[in-house]
């Protein structure tokens, strides 16, 4: 009798345990990526930024072109493209971010493979269709993690025209349209995966040099003290993945090169929890692994744009990938 009790009891906690399971547990196991459509052309080294319930495509490369000065308009509730005006100077490995209804890229290269970085910084207005440059970085640089939080734009590591790759980290403020120095990441890092979350900046992955040398490490940045701490780093370490904010959470997939004799991407995918210090697996990314992609997130729902499907400029893709947590 004191058996029975005792499975009836198991089971029940079981039960109560499946209830009150972490919704965030329960989250990460449904999340899943579905392919939504393509874009009108493949481009990989490709940054992108959403507002208003659209999503910004801009600047990056494609077979046969080293860097463009293109823009596109993504509606994900219809999924049609709209053509931009063209940005005044081509560039690929830029960065994008968006505050107070303006579009601000910066920095890049102009040619390949990590070729001509420079300082110039562009700014968007959708209303006009039209673009204009306001003060440059103070020194040229590409690959670049960029990212807005409180009204400004910070711009956090890089490569340098030499190819070095540094630790700089510049904020630009749009009401004074002036750059300041702020303390530089612990350690220099380019093709870096970067979020703005609870008022901090994350800083994570990215490589030292060559894809030889990916990192999995987690800084965080406080704007209010101006210093870094560290964070728990990434289960795998990579650069060039894609990276986005959905549900409170950090989310970074893909990355570049995960085989170098076969050419493959990685197609991981991890999600990290502010309340915990602690990243988790996802389901890896569908229908290939991509880097040098863009991603950014409409509501409940991140999309994923381009970006190539094996290492380097091997098989620029056109897809338009979609993730989300039930």
């Amino acid at each position: 009798m004191n058996v029975i009790r005792h499975h009836r009891l198991a089971g029940s906690l079981f039960v109560f345990g499946l209830l009150f399971a972490p919704l965030t547990a329960l989250a990460q196991d449904d999340a899943n990526w579905s392919l939504e459509g393509a874009m009108t052309f493949e481009r990989g080294e490709v940054t992108a930024t959403a507002m208003d319930e659209k999503i910004y495509v801009l600047t990056g490369n494609s077979p046969g072109n080293g860097s463009n000065g293109l823009g596109q308009e993504y509606d994900p509730a219809t999924g049609n493209w709209r053509d931009l005006a063209l940005m005044p100077n081509v560039a690929s490995h830029a960065g994008a971010a968006a505050t107070g209804g303006k579009i601000y890229v910066v920095g890049g290269f102009t040619a390949n493979v990590h070729v001509d970085a420079i300082n110039r910084v562009f700014v968007y207005d959708p209303s006009a269709d039209s673009w204009r440059a306001v003060m440059p970085l103070s020194a040229p640089r590409g690959s670049v993690g960029v990212v807005a939080l409180n009204g400004k734009i910070h711009v956090i590591g890089g490569r340098d025209p030499e190819g070095n790759t540094v630790a700089t980290h510049e904020i630009f403020d749009p009401s004074t349209g002036r750059w300041t120095a702020a303390t530089p990441l612990p350690i220099a890092r380019d093709h870096l995966g970067i979020a703005a979350l609870n008022g901090r900046v994350h800083v994570f992955g990215g490589r030292y040099a060559s894809t030889a040398y990916p990192v999995g490490r987690h800084d965080v940045y406080d704007p209010a003290t101006d210093s870094w701490s560290s964070a728990a780093p990434l289960l795998t370490p990579r650069s060039a993945g894609i990276s986005f904010v959905l549900d409170g959470r950090i989310v970074y997939a893909g990355g570049e090169c995960k085989n170098t004799t076969t050419r493959e991407t990685y197609n991981e995918a991890e999600i990290y929890d502010p309340l915990t210090d602690s990243w988790t697996a996802l389901p890896p990314m569908l229908p290939t692994g991509k880097h040098g992609a863009a991603a950014s997130v409409v509501g409940a729902q991140a999309f994923v744009f381009g970006g190539n499907a094996g290492c380097g400029g091997d098989r620029p893709s056109r897809e338009v990938v979609s993730f989300q947590i039930p």
